[in-house]
C-alpha cells in the first residue's frame, strides 16, 4: 500500500516569538486544498538560524533548494554557510516526549496494511493531532524517474491536493504525508487538518517537515511520499521500501503552506509550529 504569508520580519525573531500571521495564499490552489477562513497561511519567507560550519552539509538527506537569509533578512539563494533554518532544530526527542501518551480522538482505529488488524488510533494534543504507525511509500502524482507506472505497481498520476499551478504533487521531490480519506473512523477536515497542512514526521532521531499532500484508503494509515522517506533514511522504493513501525506523524491544526510545493515554506512553518507545540503541551 502507498498510499507557511508570514509578516516581513527577520526569521530569527519569528522563530523566537513563534508568531504566525494570517495572510492569503500565494497563488491559486485547487479547491480541495483551500483552507477554511481563519486558517493560518504560511508562505515562503527568508529565515535565519545561525549554524556552525559543521552543519554546512545541511539536513541529513533532506531536500532543500538552498535558500537562506543574510543578516539583514534578505534571501541569499544557495548561501547556507552563514545562516539558514535547518530541519530538526526542534529535536525528535523533545517532540516525542510530548506524544508519549494518546488521548484518542478517532472513533475507531486504523490498520497499517490490508492484512493487519486495526490498532492505530488518531490522538489529540493542543494544536495538533498525531499517530504512530509504519510508513508505506506514496509515489503518486507527477511522473518522474523514481515515480512512474514502471517503478510503482500502484502508481496514480494524481494527488488529492495540487500545486499552486494546478498540477499533481511531485512525490520524488516534495515531502508530503498521506491522510486517510474521511470516514466514520475519523474526518481529518473536521479535526482542522487541511491539504497543505504542516506535518512533523519523526523517525529515530530525525525530524522531517512535510505537508498534507494526498489521501488514502479510509481504513489504513501510515504513508508518506518518496521524498519524505528518503530524507528520513527510510528505503523510498514504492514497491519494496518503507518501514513497518517507528514513525510518528504530528499534524498541526489550521496550518496551510502556500504554495504547497515549497518545502522551504514547510520547514519555516514547521519549525515555528513545533516550538509552539512544545510550549503548549
Amino acid at each position: 500500500m502507498r498510499t507557511l504569508a508570514l509578516a516581513t520580519a527577520s526569521g530569527a525573531a519569528l522563530l523566537a516569538a513563534g508568531a504566525l500571521t494570517p495572510a492569503a495564499p500565494a497563488g491559486p490552489v485547487s479547491p480541495s486544498a483551500e483552507a477554511a477562513p481563519g486558517a493560518v497561511h504560511l508562505a515562503t519567507v527568508a529565515h535565519a538560524r545561525p549554524v556552525s560550519a559543521a552543519d554546512d552539509d545541511g539536513p541529513s538527506g533532506g531536500p532543500s533548494d538552498g535558500a537562506g537569509s543574510t543578516a539583514d533578512g534578505t534571501v541569499s539563494s544557495g548561501d547556507q554557510s552563514s545562516a539558514g533554518i535547518r530541519e530538526g532544530s526542534v529535536s525528535a526527542a523533545d517532540l516525542l516526549a510530548k506524544v508519549s501518551s494518546c488521548s484518542q480522538i478517532s472513533n475507531g482505529k486504523y490498520r497499517t496494511d490490508e492484512e493487519t488488524s486495526a490498532s492505530i488510533p488518531v490522538c489529540g494534543k493542543n494544536g495538533a493531532v498525531f499517530w504512530k504507525a509504519d510508513m508505506d511509500i506514496d509515489c503518486d502524482g507527477q511522473v518522474t524517474t523514481a515515480c512512474n507506472a514502471d517503478t510503482d505497481p500502484w502508481f496514480q498520476d494524481d494527488t488529492a491536493f495540487h500545486t499552486s499551478g494546478g498540477q499533481p504533487l511531485n512525490a520524488e521531490k516534495l515531502p508530503y504525508v498521506v491522510v486517510p480519506s474521511s470516514s466514520g473512523i475519523w474526518n481529518y477536515g473536521s479535526a482542522g487538518i487541511k491539504g497543505g497542512g504542516v506535518v512533523a514526521v519523526v523517525y529515530g532521531d530525525k525530524v522531517q517537515y512535510a505537508v498534507v499532500g494526498d489521501t488514502g484508503p479510509d481504513q489504513i494509515i501510515g504513508e508518506a511520499s518518496y521524498a519524505t522517506a528518503k530524507a528520513l533514511g527510510i528505503d523510498p522504493d514504492p514497491e519494496t521500501g518503507g518501514t513497518e513501525s517507528g514513525v510518528t506523524y504530528i499534524l498541526f491544526k489550521d496550518s496551510t503552506v502556500s504554495p504547497i510545493e515549497s518545502h522551504d515554506a514547510a520547514v519555516t512553518a514547521g519549525d515555528a509550529l513545533a516550538r509552539e507545540f512544545l510550549q503548549n503541551n
